[in-house]
């Protein structure tokens, strides 16, 4: 009878363990490729672009709420790479952000495994290279995170699925051309096109658009409806997005679902993302255009994107003039009150099942206040450099994250100024010392002349305020307490600023960019220190991950082919089940 009772409960724990390895969070296994491949997306001379896997776009990742991703990367460029996950809040795990501060780069010929949780997180993101420009060239490719099925949508499930759309400006000249005009302190000047879907413009007109030309074909059925996840990947261009004929219902930017409103057209600022209901509600008697056009910019009839969106049932090709644009290319008024328009659905539930808005964010006291202005690059030491509250950060050698964790002396100072300071500007490795658990209001000031996005690693923010000017104290009093959208990029308008609050409870070292590149690339960045004081067991970052990469200071630490981690769900799943049947005979025996 005992040795039946045993065999009873090691069956009923057998059970148990099979029921935890079964009802975990899923996982989920890609294998990329990261390597040069030939583009002449504009028609002419082939240059060279990135893909993955030999695409562009690269693979989506379509996951869950809280799966688990594990991204094999072997780097085929010349260069040392990263990727970054562009919205993806890395919660405890700053190791896998993938930009300079907290990773270092993964050298040619080498693989490295990112490995970490979507936690608590819906929307629509994507990923793309952190490193070296190499942005402009491609490498770029959608995240999709979906609900959890016990998380309802806050709109009926569109009948028609998904389609994603990457809008990109494109230069004839490839990364690396364009990092030495930078070096030698020349602007990039005007791109020289506009793609959709790493594709270029369909031929609306014959002066404008070579024969040849490949384009995207976007191709949909008659009365069902679509949701268009929309990402501005460029390199320093904001778009002007619309389809002929057809209203964008907005209903989520960046993971956080918005009041529902119809638009014709939606500036999309670099680095943003949206998603769009979009109903097929036209006769289809032809296809129909679909318009990304430059905002803000001479030639705008030359950067225009055109692609196609084909009903099955279309009987020819699109007629007439592309939909119109804003009245004033020029016009940033427009732009600004669409901005404002945009709101938080704060009775929609998000990755959990509380309503969004139940983050009374407005009632929360402030605890650290940063103004940060940003000025036309200038030279300083003899380079042409773009600053931060007169700082432009220079990249160590060993990253901040490494450099924090083996208390490696002198690569950072936690001194960044909180306000513009009335000095010379200058070269620094200075970065900001937040407060675990504070509340911090961030403003920025663009006192350059043009459109500037700005994105935070880590966090989603609060949208409270923008508007013309000069901020000051009393703008407060214009501030959105109640429903600003939580996104993790932001437009700040020429002469104008843009107000965000974040709660700081997710410990690391998070950077804080312009997402336009040309100004990136020049030092207008900034990293945020999150660090829990009274966390010293470490359970607020999770630890080092094994396959760390060592450079800089910590470069004798690096052992070799240290970083080489090979997963693959059969081993892995076969691992769980010689835990589960080794348990399981412990207790039997």
């Amino acid at each position: 009878m005992d040795s039946i009772r045993r065999r009873s409960a090691g069956g009923l724990l057998f059970l148990l363990l099979l029921r935890c390895a079964v009802a975990g969070d899923p996982y989920a296994y890609y294998e990329w490729e990261v390597s040069y491949v030939s583009a002449a997306p504009l028609g002419g001379v082939k240059q060279e672009a990135i893909g993955i896997n030999g695409q562009l776009p690269g693979p989506a990742l379509n996951v869950t709420t809280n799966w688990n991703l594990v991204v094999n990367v072997r780097n085929g460029l010349d260069e040392p790479l990263l990727l970054t996950w562009h919205g993806v809040q890395q919660r405890k795990s700053p190791w896998q952000d993938g930009v300079g501060g907290t990773n270092c780069g993964i050298p040619p010929g080498w693989n490295w495994t990112y490995q970490f949780q979507v936690k608590d997180q819906v929307g629509s993101f994507f990923y793309a290279p952190s490193t070296a420009l190499h942005r402009a060239a491609g490498g770029y490719g959608a995240i999709t995170i979906n609900n959890r099925d016990v998380i309802p949508l806050p709109f009926p499930l569109p009948d028609g699925g998904d389609i994603t759309l990457f809008l990109a400006d494109w230069y004839a000249r490839d990364h690396r051309a364009l990092r030495r005009a930078l070096d030698a302190g020349e602007p990039l000047g005007p791109p020289d096109g506009v793609l959709i879907n790493a594709l270029g413009p369909y031929r609306y007109n014959d002066t404008l658009v070579p024969p040849g030309v490949t384009y995207e074909r976007i191709n949909v059925d008659p009365g069902r409806t679509y949701r268009l996840r929309v990402h501005n990947v460029g390199v320093a261009t904001s778009f002007n997005f619309r389809i002929q004929g057809h209203n964008l219902l907005l209903v989520e930017a960046e993971g956080s679902y918005t009041s529902q409103q119809n638009y014709t057209n939606m500036d999309i600022h670099v680095g943003q993302s949206y998603s769009f209901l979009v109903t097929m509600d036209q006769n289809a008697t032809t296809d129909y255009y679909v318009v990304a056009s430059a905002r803000f910019a001479a030639d705008a009839d030359k950067l225009t994107g055109v692609a196609i969106l084909h009903y099955s049932n279309s009987q020819g090709p699109p007629s007439g003039p592309l939909p119109d644009a804003p009245d004033d290319q020029y016009d940033t008024a427009f732009s600004i009150n669409q901005a404002r328009s945009i709101r938080w659905n704060v009775t929609a539930s998000g990755a959990r099942p509380n309503p969004q808005g139940s983050f009374h964010y407005g009632d929360i006291t402030v605890t650290d206040v940063y103004l940060l202005q940003s000025m036309p690059p200038e030279l300083i030491d003899g380079q042409m450099r773009a600053t931060l509250n007169g700082i432009s950060y220079i990249a160590p050698s060993t990253p901040l994250m490494l450099a924090q964790l083996f208390n490696v002396p002198g690569v950072y100072k936690l001194d960044f100024p909180n306000r513009p300071m009335n000095r010379l500007p200058k070269l620094d490795t200075s970065i900001i010392n937040g407060t675990y658990k504070g509340f911090m209001e961030i403003i920025f000031q663009n006192n350059a002349t043009s459109v500037q996005s700005y994105h935070l690693d880590g966090y989603a923010f609060f949208v409270v305020g923008m508007d013309y000017g000069l901020w000051t104290e009393n703008s407060r009093g214009t501030y959105n307490k109640w429903d600003g959208i939580a996104r993790s990029t932001i437009q700040v308008f020429p002469g104008a600023w843009t107000a965000v609050l974040v709660f700081l409870d997710n410990a690391g070292i998070w950077n804080l960019r312009v997402e336009n590149l040309d100004a990136w690339y020049l030092g207008q960045e900034v990293y945020i220190s999150v660090v829990n004081p009274e966390d010293s067991s470490n359970k607020t970052v999770l630890p080092l991950p094994d396959n760390a990469i060592f450079c800089g200071a910590l470069s004798s630490l690096q052992k070799e082919q240290s970083h080489r981690f090979q997963y693959s769900e059969a081993s892995q799943t076969a691992q769980l089940w010689k835990m589960v049947f080794f348990m399981a005979w412990l207790v039997l025996w």
